[in-house]
């Protein structure tokens, strides 16, 4: 009788990676779908922050704010939040009110392209 090394055997190896890439494709989706509703949902709440801020800043003081960084001085933000989909706080887009003279930010949207997972644009938020 020869003397066998311990060890496993190359269809042994090959089971187990046959085995680890079936999960992995039954995982990988979930994953990255988790990744996609987070993002959308962290944008959702900024916005909704961004909005209430600005709709406090109007009862507060009679006026819009000029730009989004009076939020931030006026303390109504302690920061201006970032768009989790184009991972940046100056992409938002401004929308200025009807009157010039009441300031100058009336609404947010978001600037990142493509659609969520409901289906809309991020622009239409």
């Amino acid at each position: 009788m020869r003397n066998r090394i311990p060890g496993f055997t190359m269809i042994e190896l090959l089971v187990a990676l046959a085995i680890i890439a079936t999960l992995l494709t039954l995982a990988a989706p979930r994953y990255l779908g988790g990744i996609t509703k987070a993002q959308d949902d962290v944008l959702r709440e900024n916005l909704y922050s961004l909005r209430q801020a600005i709709d406090h800043y109007y009862a507060d003081r009679g006026k819009y704010p000029k730009e989004l960084a009076d939020l931030v001085t006026d303390k109504y933000l302690r920061k201006i939040p970032v768009d989790p989909v184009t991972s940046s706080n100056v992409s938002w887009v401004v929308i200025p009110p009807d009157n010039p003279a009441l300031g100058g930010v009336f609404d947010i949207k978001s600037s990142a392209p493509g659609k969520g997972l409901d289906g809309t644009y991020y622009q239409t938020w």
